[in-house]
């Protein structure tokens, strides 16, 4: 891995982005310690967002909403009789 000091970077930003889309990585260094490393991006797995909306209203639909024992529904229709 390729190490430049702070300022150098700097001044080389966009060069070095070039190395890093090629797959490079570079260690950026302040007063000799390292302080950051440029590398590519990881690939995140696609989520379809479909499918887990799709997955959680086929969930819902097998478990009733209960607080205190009673059911949303009950809930609702007790207050409606005040």
């Amino acid at each position: 891995m390729e190490s430049i000091g702070f300022y150098e970077a700097r001044t080389r930003l966009s060069e070095l982005l070039d190395q890093v889309e090629k797959g490079k990585q570079i260690l950026i260094t302040r007063r000799g310690k390292p302080a950051a490393i440029l590398a590519p991006p990881t690939q995140e797995k696609s989520v379809d967002v479909r499918q887990i909306i799709d997955e959680l209203k086929a969930y819902s639909k097998t478990r009733a909403l209960t607080l205190g024992g009673s059911t949303a529904r009950e809930m609702i229709e007790e207050g409606r009789r005040f």
